[in-house]
């Protein structure tokens, strides 16, 4: 495996909680996949929707440019039964998703959220 690329970004939580009382439903809809979305107990919460906002961006930026996932093609999972998380990507072309692995790491600290990416690839890319 080769790496198609590496993103990282920070989410400040009360920017988020700031535009989920301006926007509730708007910026739920934008961001979520429809799996995180079905999950309606949490879209009011800041700290769900910054965890994703951030998996999101670090993802977009290390496809790029060999991929342009939309947000919504995205859907991230946490920690489950001591599983580490997750991210999948639905492209609507299946062959774009096919032959790569996708790593994420999230770390939360106060008001911040800290996510990082690292696609793999099972073609050498030059």
């Amino acid at each position: 495996m080769s790496v198609l690329g590496i993103g990282v970004d920070v989410v400040h939580v009360p920017r988020i909680a700031a535009l989920l009382r301006r926007y509730p439903r708007r910026l739920a809809s934008r961001i979520l996949s429809l799996e995180e979305a079905s999950e309606s107990c949490l879209l009011a919460d800041p700290k769900y929707i910054a965890v994703r906002w951030a998996v999101k961006e670090a993802a977009y930026k290390a496809f790029y440019p060999h991929h342009q996932p939309t947000w919504k093609e995205l859907t991230y999972h946490g920690l489950k039964n001591g599983r580490k998380p997750t991210l999948i990507y639905n492209s609507p072309r299946p062959e774009d998703s096919k032959n790569l692995d996708i790593h994420v790491s999230v770390s939360h600290d106060g008001e911040y959220v800290f996510a990082s990416v690292l696609v793999q690839t099972a073609y050498e890319r030059r």
